[in-house]
């Protein structure tokens, strides 16, 4: 019982083993020297892990009494972390080396924080769901203050790790609650006890408590306040990893608490799900047309995603759960991209995140300005780029599920969001070319993510890259 319990779990258990020997190989072998070596290594057991958990396995198993699950779903999932963690490691190495970043605590971190995010979308238990949550937690509030000489940076750490245990505190009363009224940490238990009249109040207020803790992770509103200081506080490579893995899983775990709990009462928890949609496409639209910083508008521009992404998690349904999972691997891909291109925004050697600074950019870079190009119009929805696909997924999701003003708002939304990243591509090409501020040079592996990324948004068109049947056998394996 305990060997097969072990084998499904065999893919975490290898990557917290390998964390540990990288951390025992960094303390003993002159620290900060290996940090490069690491970097590489992680990133290659990453991949080689996410192509293992990507072409392993088929149907639904589960481990430890139903406390970890194993599925099409949460494989779906663990792929896209996998990945985007491995290429944001590898785009962090060369910035970090320059700006004297590198230690090898950071790989270690990242590959503890990724196995927290596995653990998260494979929960079927509340106390596995708080274990997988912490572990990423506590990992990236430390990434987020590695630059000990910035008060930003700090700051940031601090802001993150005082709104997180905030929102840790909520997520943990909600699951008391929950427990009290059911009898079961179980996922399998809880929906078990909803019965044909519906959620009682109790436990319909531990419900509350669990989506507002989640709502935290996913950096929803009204729960996003911490998301913008963090993005421009901690240092470039760590906003892009934020930005990435983290965000696909805890939309995951949102998805699996959603359905794996509380799949009888979609009708009690839509409307708030729908509610904190809108809430968070309008105010990522609208906030970041002020911002002049590129990591701040990133940051708001991550708040109205998730809002879409929230979106297809509102309609309740397989076609909701597909559309948000496509959304997800989609938003992630043009993340990596973007944030390529953000690494590379330097002058004299110092890096630079006024957007101001990109005046002119298509005159000195015009392959540069135009690969960032596809991947501004493809995160404003603009056919038509991939990006387009993603929204008009959600979109329908909603429409099909009776939400037809939350499709609306959607729409508005995101033709408001269009103005800020066009101004950023009306700075690239009609800019004042006298406040040109940015140096030519580009590292060949962020140059390449950035050209791979704006080519998969425009050769995806044809058929998504075969994501859409995954997709829908995922979320048709979440929604049974």
């Amino acid at each position: 019982m305990i060997s097969a319990d072990i084998n499904v779990v065999l893919p975490e258990i290898l990557l917290a083993l390998f964390a540990m020997a990288a951390l025992l190989f960094g303390v003993y072998t002159g620290k900060d020297k290996t940090a490069p070596l690491l970097v590489y290594l992680t990133s290659f057991v990453l991949v080689a892990l996410a192509i293992w958990v990507g072409f392993s396995g088929a149907g639904t198993e589960t481990a430890f009494n139903g406390a970890f699950i194993d599925d099409g779903f949460a494989r779906f999932a663990k792929v896209v972390i996998l990945l985007s963690g491995a290429a944001v490691l590898l785009m962090a190495q060369e910035y970090m080396l320059r700006q004297g970043l590198l230690r090898f605590e950071y790989p270690v971190l990242v590959s503890l924080a990724i196995v927290g995010m596995m653990m998260m979308v494979s929960a079927g238990d509340l106390m596995a769901l708080y274990m997988g949550l912490e572990l990423q937690s506590l990992a990236l509030y430390v990434v987020a203050s590695l630059r000990r000489d910035s008060a930003k940076s700090t700051e940031a750490g601090l802001k993150y790790f005082v709104l997180g245990a905030l929102s840790s505190g909520m997520l943990l009363y909600g699951a008391s609650l929950t427990y009290g009224y059911t009898g079961t940490t179980l996922f399998s238990g809880i929906i078990g006890t909803i019965g044909e009249e519906g959620i009682s109040l109790g436990l319909l207020f531990g419900l509350v408590f669990l989506i507002t803790g989640l709502a935290f992770k996913v950096s929803a509103v009204p729960f996003h306040m911490w998301t913008p200081d963090v993005y421009e506080g901690s240092p470039t490579p760590v906003t892009a990893f934020f930005a990435t893995a983290p965000k696909m899983a805890a939309m995951g775990l949102f998805a699996r608490v959603m359905f794996d709990a509380f799949g009888n009462a979609t009708h009690d928890w839509g409307q708030v799900v729908a509610l904190l949609s809108v809430l968070s496409m309008f105010l990522g639209a609208v906030a970041a047309i002020g911002q002049t910083n590129i990591k701040r508008l990133m940051a708001y521009s991550s708040i109205a995603h998730m809002g879409f992404a929230l979106m297809g998690l509102a309609a309740g349904t397989a076609g909701g759960v597909q559309a948000m999972l496509i959304y997800m691997a989609i938003y992630v891909t043009m993340n990596v991209g973007t944030f390529a291109f953000v690494l590379s925004m330097e002058k004299d050697g110092q890096p630079v995140t006024d957007i101001a600074s990109l005046n002119m950019y298509s005159k000195r870079e015009p392959l540069r300005a135009l690969a960032m190009l596809v991947l501004l119009f493809s995160l404003a929805g603009v056919p038509p780029m991939v990006g387009f696909f993603g929204k008009f997924y959600v979109l329908m999701a909603a429409v099909d599920a009776g939400y037809m003003w939350l499709a609306i708002a959607g729409v508005i939304a995101s033709v408001i969001g269009a103005f800020y990243y066009l101004r950023i591509v009306f700075y690239m090409y009609f800019g004042d070319e006298q406040k040109a501020g940015l140096d030519g040079t580009m590292n060949p592996v962020l140059w390449g993510f950035l050209m791979a990324s704006a080519a998969v948004m425009l050769v995806g068109v044809i058929n998504l890259f075969g994501i859409e049947g995954l997709a829908l056998s995922a979320a048709e394996t979440l929604v049974n």
